[in-house]
């Protein structure tokens, strides 16, 4: 028993030496966009660290005024928003993450006309104890114009992430 166990903690840590950071916290990223494209906001606030920032006109702290804040997103009649990231960046012990890259979203004024916006996001990733990547620090700039082409297309591609 005790060598089955041995093989078991071995192909573990093997597995784990082998895993990419990088490509999980990209898909997290994916997913936490996801989440607000699909308007589940339960999912959404599941990617939010306990002690998140989220930096705009103000500082929104805590899952709970995030949430509120980001409730526009979740309404059937609110904008949308989607993003993916262009960069990702882990730190080499592994525990933190940078992603940043474009984001689009669309509304609507009281005349129903559709305006189109752009922007950068830029979130910082913590991995917890559970093997989860959650949001710390997220902020974003807005653009007076539309990205490049090839960074417009990060929006319409495929993900890998299953």
């Amino acid at each position: 028993m005790k060598f089955l166990t041995v093989i078991g903690v071995t192909a573990l840590f093997a597995a784990s030496a082998f895993a990419d950071p990088a490509a999980d916290v990209r898909c997290r990223e994916i997913a936490f966009s996801k989440s607000v494209e699909t308007r589940d906001a339960d999912l959404f606030a599941s990617f939010i660290d306990a002690d998140a920032r989220f930096v705009g006109n103000s500082v929104l702290h805590g899952p709970a005024a995030i949430a509120e804040a980001w409730g526009v997103f979740f309404s059937a009649d609110g904008p949308s928003i989607l993003w993916r990231p262009q960069f990702v960046e882990v730190l080499d012990e592994g525990t933190l993450a940078l992603t940043r890259g474009p984001y689009r979203m669309l509304s609507k004024d009281e005349q129903g006309v559709e305006s189109e916006n752009w922007g950068t996001f830029n979130s910082v990733w913590r991995l917890h104890e559970d093997g989860q990547w959650r949001v710390v620090f997220d902020a974003g700039s807005p653009s007076s114009e539309a990205p490049a082409e090839a960074v417009q297309a990060l929006l319409d591609e495929d993900d890998t992430c299953s």
